[in-house]
């Protein structure tokens, strides 16, 4: 259960049926790639489209388009083309964590280099005003979209916040760097409704990261489809140094999650307190690493309900639907509260189990309670709904906090409840809370090795990894449970010990070679200490990386969308010294020119032209009809179309036709006028 979007579903509700009834949002929101930036965002609007962002290192224009507006794109051969602009929401639900378990509290953030290892939080906010967050070496953008970003209505982004730096000062809890010298930079991308974003402003969040210095990109957030704009934005900013940390999402299946399933995106499984991995937490082939996502307790914008009795005040979580008022009167074990019990005037303690929520809520009423207080029947706290509403309030707290309270039975308690900005504790669950665990070790490790590259501080953090699940990578932990002290002292160990590099080369496909469909790419390796892993780079992005011989990867072709790419590896050894190879170049060749014949003959009418397609040979119910490298139209496989071209005076036309969605095509045949 999500425990902060909750709290707002009305208002989401709202928002989203007064969104909807704007025209911008009813046209559809795209991303545009174009061949030459110049002039893109006038020819979106020459359309009726409307821009949101350019992006001029992409070529690409984020906008909404009507229907017309796609269309008229797509005749423009200057589009290269044009996808969806996904949405990406945030990945939470609700509970605590333990600092120790990725050994934070092992290893000193080194302040002086704090400038090399700075966090770039893409969230929902941070409230400074918090008593346990930093308000020194905090910058943050103000043109996000999304409003001041200094106000977490939300509740999310100060969760992610605190468990990455709270502070050590006595109070609430403690973050993987808690001294106070992280710098953090802060991009409010989703609203104080918790509300869904899109794809291109992550893209615009993550430039604004980079414009501010940021090493690492902390992104508990993400969403069920890729983009090709998206994904070109994270490599650019890998090739570039950054270090980009994602959730890999909390469907509990094995579908992937963007950001983080690309490639040059570190992805976070979640775990619990024993190290298994959460029920929720997805599971594919593009996982890298595991941290706490479960019961992770941290900072929230509000106050914490509470329950305060002989022997102290314990922090809880309200159950959502319960009234937000506060109830004092003497306190009384109710046990599982299967029935009502003669609680007039009391406060109630209820052990999770057996029965729902609301039934233990309904039944403390029933018997006169004033309040209901329910621990968890397992280690750590939780998060409740009562799917309804109560006029009693009711929280929840953990097991180890429920046991003290009731030794305190027939004394006085209180049990806060009441809503209102303030410094508060929450425990929740989601690969959302696992990602700042990982992003906070980030720069942990690189504060204390500020020459080291992206690369190393990730190469660092998988190899040492805590091996859980099946031996090596995994789909479920990745390369296992994020340890700070082993990647701390790997890179130490190649700082003063061994300094030989690692030789690596590419064995297969040969240079120069011509390639087709699904190509296995191979390499070689050797060290004095032994390789830990190989990776594989395609035009210098990271592809995929291998940790034991014959080290391979199996690459799609088919995906390619130029003929000529270079292909280069490293290597990595147990030192954490890294060798790079020179890069093979290889050209590929998919298409199956031939398969289909193209006749094209081209006339004028009234001075206007048009082109007459005939086509035998494609195998497909429908074909792509490309003029000068552009699709027009996808058509039904009938063996003719006439291209409407409707210009006068020259010029020429180049056009083939495929099998639809597919790179077997008709040679090219080009027609003048």
């Amino acid at each position: 259960m999500s425990s902060s979007p909750r709290r707002f579903l009305p208002v989401v509700w709202s928002l989203l049926l007064l969104l909807v009834a704007t025209s911008a949002l009813a046209n559809g929101r795209y991303l545009v790639k174009f061949k030459k930036f110049e002039g893109s965002a006038e020819a979106v609007r020459a359309q009726g489209g409307t821009p949101i962002y350019e992006f001029s290192n992409l070529s690409t224009v984020a906008a909404y388009l009507p229907e017309q507006a796609i269309q008229g794109l797509r005749n423009n051969p200057n589009v290269e083309f044009i996808e969806e602009d996904p949405k990406r929401e945030l990945f939470a639900q609700t509970t605590p964590y333990g600092i120790p378990m990725v050994q934070a509290d092992q290893v000193s953030f080194n302040s002086g280099n704090a400038a090399s290892c700075k966090v770039c939080i893409i969230d929902s906010g941070y409230f400074m005003s918090h008593e346990d967050l930093q308000d020194s070496n905090v910058t943050w953008d103000t043109d996000s979209g999304s409003g001041d970003p200094l106000v977490d209505g939300c509740g999310h982004g100060t969760h992610v916040a605190g468990t990455i730096a709270a502070l050590n000062n006595t109070l609430g809890v403690i973050g993987v760097v808690p001294n106070g010298g992280i710098q953090l930079h802060i991009i409010k991308v989703f609203g104080n409704d918790c509300a869904w974003a899109y794809s291109s402003d992550l893209i615009n969040a993550l430039n604004k990261c980079r414009n501010a210095g940021a090493k690492v990109v902390s992104m508990s957030l993400g969403g069920t489809f890729s983009s090709t704009t998206e994904k070109n934005a994270f490599d650019q900013a890998w090739s570039a140094g950054v270090l980009s940390i994602a959730a890999a999402g909390n469907g509990g299946n094995n579908k992937k999650s963007y950001p983080a399933s690309y490639t040059s995106v570190v992805s976070v499984a979640a775990v619990d307190s024993n190290k298994t991995v959460a029920t929720f937490s997805q599971f594919n082939n593009e996982v890298d690493i595991a941290a706490p996502g479960v019961s992770v307790l941290s900072t929230v914008p509000w106050k914490s309900s509470t329950v305060t009795s002989a022997s102290g005040t314990y922090n809880g979580s309200d159950i959502d639907g319960s009234a937000r008022i506060d109830a004092t009167g003497t306190l009384v074990d109710g046990g599982l509260c299967g029935s009502a019990g003669s609680w007039s005037g009391k406060v109630v303690l209820c052990e999770r189990g057996t029965y729902s929520f609301a039934d233990k809520v309904n039944n403390v009423k029933t018997g006169g309670g004033v309040a209901a207080v329910i621990y968890n029947n397992v280690s750590g706290g939780f998060a409740g709904t009562l799917n309804g509403t109560s006029t009693i309030p009711a929280i929840s707290i953990s097991q180890e906090d429920g046991l003290v309270v009731k030794n305190d039975v027939n004394f006085s308690a209180t049990v806060s409840n009441t809503t209102g900005s303030g410094s508060g504790y929450e425990a929740w669950d989601g690969t959302s809370m696992a990602t700042p665990h990982v992003s906070g070790v980030a720069s942990l490790v690189w504060s204390n090795f500020p020459t080291k590259s992206n690369a190393d501080i990730r190469n660092a953090l998988e190899a040492t990894a805590q091996d859980l699940g099946a031996a090596g990578r995994d789909d479920y932990y990745g390369w296992g449970l994020v340890q700070a002290r082993a990647a701390y002292d790997l890179l130490a160990g190649s700082s003063t010990g061994d300094t030989t590099a690692p030789t690596t080369s590419i064995t297969s496909p040969a240079a120069g070679a011509t390639v087709s469909g699904t190509v296995l790419v191979t390499a070689s390796a050797s060290d004095n200490v032994g390789v830990t892993k190989v990776e594989f780079y395609l035009d210098g992005v990271l592809q995929a990386s291998d940790t034991s011989s014959p080290y391979e990867w199996s690459w799609d072709t088919t995906t390619a969308t130029n003929a000529s790419h270079s292909l280069s590896s490293k290597a990595y050894d147990a030192a954490g010294n890294v060798g790079s190879s020179a890069s093979v170049s290889v050209t590929v060749s998919n298409s199956t020119s031939g398969s289909i014949t193209l006749t094209a003959t081209g006339y004028k009418v009234k001075g206007v032209q048009k082109a007459d397609l005939t086509w035998t040979g494609a195998t497909t119910t429908n074909v792509d009809v490309y003029r000068n490298g552009a699709l027009i139209i996808t058509t039904a496989n009938d063996g003719f179309h006439t291209d409407n071209i409707n210009k006068k005076g020259g010029g020429s036309y180049t056009y083939k036709v495929c099998n639809a969605g597919s790179t077997t095509c008709s040679s090219e045949v080009t027609v003048s006028f």
